[in-house]
């Protein structure tokens, strides 16, 4: 995997500073396409079910998702959308405190609030045969466009500002409209998961297995693993994509490719899961994934979000593209890192195109070690 994205360690300060802010082939899946996407085993759940179970289990799925009415926050003032531009979509991982588990999991302390922890522009190209996954490192600098905040108020535009303080300080539509005003390219569809949604996901597909080119020994999180294959339940896959301090140089860079590496495993983890022959436990991974779960107002129902799964059906997790955006350490602060350029337009130009990504676009100045 390409470098990018989620948090610092478990117990680390989410607003604490990075000191500079790598992903083997998934294996080719079985000619028979089963459930890359979870939502339409639900389908299949529903319809074996039967009279008022099928009420109350699509009621009980389709009221697990939260929506956010992202156009409505942003108005006209937005990107064009290119009849050619494929479908792009930001996900969020979001590294709120609320709740008991998302609290212990984050590590507990008295932090409050909510970052993003892991930001990913994901493109789908038009024919929807494969994917390419763009990695916003949490302590880029950027320019936070003017954003109107829930309350009725308008949050100023402001300069050199965290990328990972914008979630927290305006909401998650002024995260939308940041990338947009930073890439130029227009968002479709915004999905964000919590630690305890993706905990509980990675345990009801029974594990998710990666491996370790290094070994990972953290402290701060009690991550601890040699070298090799291992297979990671919920708790240790959290762990894993928010390591900082048992790789590279113990920056957010340097986690990035532990994160892609891991994104892509878990879809070919899902996409090799039996889920037409096994309705119960369809019926426990979508209930785990859609539980914890904030989508834009258009993705923020079953049938919606299974319409938006069969459309990508084709798309192969071997075959997606990770790629971290080009960043340099910031000359100002050596703690942060802004957007390289040219590579950075570049690559934010391809995706507008849906041309193909030229290799000096995917290449960054700062690695993270």
């Amino acid at each position: 995997m390409s470098h990018d994205a989620m948090t610092p360690g478990p117990y680390d300060d989410p607003g604490s500073s990075s000191e500079g802010t790598r992903s083997r082939r998934a294996p080719k899946p079985r000619k028979r396409r089963r459930g890359l996407k979870i939502t339409l085993g639900v389908l299949l759940v529903l319809l074996l079910a039967g009279g008022g179970t099928v009420y109350w289990l699509y009621s009980r799925l389709d009221g697990n998702i939260k929506g956010v009415d992202i156009n409505k926050a942003l108005g006209e003032d937005r990107p064009e959308k290119l009849p050619t531009a494929g479908q792009n979509l930001l996900v969020l991982g979001s590294d709120s405190r609320a709740g008991a588990e998302n609290k212990e999991l984050g590590g507990g302390g008295d932090v409050s609030g909510a970052r993003s922890d892991t930001a990913l522009v994901v493109h789908i190209p038009e024919g929807r045969q494969k994917a390419v996954t763009v990695s916003i490192p949490r302590d880029t600098l950027v320019t936070r466009p003017e954003c109107a905040k829930t309350d009725g108020s308008t949050a100023p535009s402001a300069e050199r500002v965290m990328f990972n303080s914008v979630y927290a300080q305006v909401g998650p539509a002024c995260v939308v409209k940041t990338v947009e005003k930073m890439s130029g390219v227009r968002i479709d569809h915004y999905m964000e998961i919590n630690f305890a949604g993706f905990k509980d996901l990675v345990d009801a597909i029974g594990g998710v297995t990666v491996d370790v080119e290094e070994a990972i020994h953290d402290k701060s999180s009690g991550l601890d693993l040699t070298a090799g294959t291992h297979k990671l339940n919920g708790t240790e896959s959290l762990s894993y994509v928010r390591t900082r301090h048992g790789i590279g140089d113990g920056s957010d860079l340097g986690r990035i490719g532990l994160q892609q590496q891991f994104l892509l495993a878990l879809l070919t983890e899902i996409k090799s899961q039996d889920l037409l022959g096994s309705p119960t436990k369809t019926y426990k991974i979508a209930n785990s994934a859609t539980k914890s779960l904030t989508t834009d107002e258009e993705l923020a129902s079953l049938t919606s979000l299974s319409e938006f799964a069969r459309s990508m059906n084709g798309v192969d997790p071997a075959s997606m593209e990770t790629i971290m955006l080009p960043v340099a350490y910031d000359k100002k602060d050596p703690n942060r890192v802004v957007a390289a350029q040219p590579q950075a337009d570049d690559l934010w130009k391809a995706i507008r195109e849906d041309a193909t990504i030229p290799e000096s676009a995917k290449k960054s100045p700062a690695t993270g070690g």
